[in-house]
């Protein structure tokens, strides 16, 4: 990289001196004459030979080029930048120090326990973060030393502080004895699969039930007469019937997250953000942010912050594209209410409709689903049972 320097040449005939430096074979660039005074670039070495003509003319250097301009600058700023890389340092170094650590559960003694275990594994307040590697580790040496009193166990880490979330493994009270009852049908369906492991199964598969209706009866009968009542257990699934309405916006924005990220000091002055040395800003972007330094006085604050890049993706929709998004709506709507054992047999779209900013679907699920439910048969007496339908029948 050449040194070059623009140079701000002041007199009478500024002409007649830049011809007369021209005749010294000195090259010149970018030359600029006014009326009084001329604008010139030359290198290095022109620089120094126009330094030696003796002259009356007033000579200033008025901007530099190269590393000469570097240097300059490295020296003006020479301070700065060591407090800054200092500060840069002490910060990466500070935002590996945990200087918190919370356990989430409402008993104390559970509290102390799993801060007693953090630290006897190296995780204590004031400590560098560990790896996530590490973090399993020390999660898994807790829990198999404690296997008695904790189920679960994560540590989440917020900034420079861990969160720690933990459950009480609850002893199981010995099984309560078994109470008669039927299993009935939870709602309307049509019975698709029975797993009866006691009790009298009284309906079969494609069988359409109301909901109350017994599926697996707790009396256990023989020539049509009820001998005993009998814990029934088992699980029923039935096909179900939902419709789903959703409205779909015609025009749908999203904002994707990418893989690029960068960490940067942010300062935060009246409201208004400048993130320091992202020379590359992203065009859109999420940050997360951890305070260092707050000013109860000033309205001025400094974050360590993780800019992550996103895209903003448009998306417009009619009724001929937008089904397929609509049905992913619906079904994620619809699972919400469904449980993990249960699943969609199939879905159709009975109703497309635009309005004026959204598209209107009215779409139609069968599901597979456990309709199980129970009706105690405690209290009823079998023989008065008996003698009603004998009754009954005469």
């Amino acid at each position: 990289m050449t040194n070059k320097y623009k140079l701000k040449i002041e007199g009478k005939d500024v002409k007649r001196f830049v011809k007369n430096i021209i005749s010294k074979k000195i090259e010149l660039y970018d030359i600029v004459i006014k009326d009084g005074y001329a604008y010139i670039t030359v290198e290095e070495d022109g620089y120094q030979e126009i330094k030696k003509i003796k002259t009356s003319y007033k000579i200033k250097v008025v901007e530099e080029y190269g590393i000469i301009k570097l240097q300059h600058l490295g020296r003006k700023y020479f301070v700065f930048f060591v407090f800054l890389i200092f500060g840069i340092i002490l910060l990466e170094v500070l935002s590996n120090i945990i200087f918190s650590i919370e356990v989430k559960h409402a008993k104390s003694d559970i509290r102390e326990l799993v801060l007693n275990d953090l630290k006897e594994y190296g995780i204590e307040k004031y400590h560098f973060k560990v790896s996530f590697k590490e973090k399993e580790k020390i999660i898994s040496k807790i829990l198999s030393k404690e296997v008695d009193r904790l189920e679960w166990l994560e540590i989440e880490t917020i900034g420079t502080k861990y969160v720690v979330k933990v459950e009480e493994r609850v002893k199981k009270e010995k099984e309560k004895e078994k109470k008669e009852q039927h299993i009935v049908a939870k709602k309307n369906a049509m019975i698709l699969e029975i797993q009866a492991d006691s009790g009298e199964v009284v309906t079969k598969k494609n069988d359409y039930v109301k909901k109350g209706d017994i599926l697996i009866s707790g009396f256990i009968s023989k020539d049509e007469e009820i001998k005993k009542k009998v814990h029934a257990e088992g699980v029923v699934f039935g096909e179900v019937w939902y419709h789903v309405n959703i409205s779909l916006p015609k025009t749908y924005k999203e904002v994707k997250p990418k893989k690029e990220k960068k960490k940067t000091l942010e300062v935060n002055f009246l409201n208004h953000n400048l993130f320091l040395f992202n020379f590359k800003p992203f065009k859109t972007y999420k940050v997360k942010r951890v305070k260092l330094l707050e000013n109860s006085l000033l309205p001025i604050s400094i974050h360590y912050s993780e800019l992550q890049k996103t895209e903003e993706i448009i998306k417009r929709y009619d009724t001929s594209k937008g089904e397929k998004e609509g049905m992913e709506m619906a079904e994620e709507k619809l699972k919400r209410k469904l449980s993990s054992k249960d699943s969609i047999l199939s879905k159709k779209v009975l109703k497309k409709r635009e309005k004026n900013s959204t598209i209107e679907m009215d779409i139609f699920f069968k599901v597979k689903e456990d309709i199980t439910d129970y009706e105690s048969i405690e209290d009823i007496n079998i023989e008065e049972l008996e003698g009603e339908k004998d009754g009954a029948s005469q």
